[in-house]
């Protein structure tokens, strides 16, 4: 029987943009090789960490909701621990009300996308720059 779950792990700062995609690329093959269903993935970026990891007060966040056995979780944990850019990790078994946020979630953020996307460019008036007359205001000795 497949579980949901949903897995957040934490890469060191100090790679490229390249070496990440391909960290993330790694688990999610790890996973999709051994029958999960990746349902979302969501890169939250570079954050500042709320305490030191490993002498690194950052990290680039990474999120994937996915359905598989439990003996899966057990390898991909076993692979983030073997990989020295992960420096964090955590999955969670998600019940029917985590299940039914995390689907909500992703609509209001594909909606929030969709809006921005047709939302039309603006384009910025320059400002007049208000000049100073100094004479009209005499500075008193």
């Amino acid at each position: 029987m497949a579980n949901h779950y949903e897995t957040v792990f934490i890469m060191t700062p100090v790679l490229s943009d390249e070496q990440m995609k391909e960290t993330v690329q790694k688990f999610e093959k790890i996973l999709t090789d051994q029958g999960a269903e990746i349902i979302n993935r969501e890169n939250w970026g570079l954050r500042k960490l709320e305490y030191p990891i490993q002498k690194k007060s950052s990290g680039f966040y990474y999120l994937m909701e996915f359905t598989a056995a439990p003996n899966v979780v057990a390898e991909l944990e076993l692979q983030y621990r073997r990989d020295e850019r992960v420096i964090r990790f955590l999955t969670v078994t998600m019940d029917k009300y985590a299940v039914a946020y995390a689907e909500k979630r992703r609509n209001n953020r594909k909606a929030k996308e969709e809006a921005v996307a047709e939302e039309p460019v603006q384009e910025q008036q320059p400002v007049a720059e208000e000049t100073v007359n100094q004479e009209s205001n005499p500075v008193e000795a």
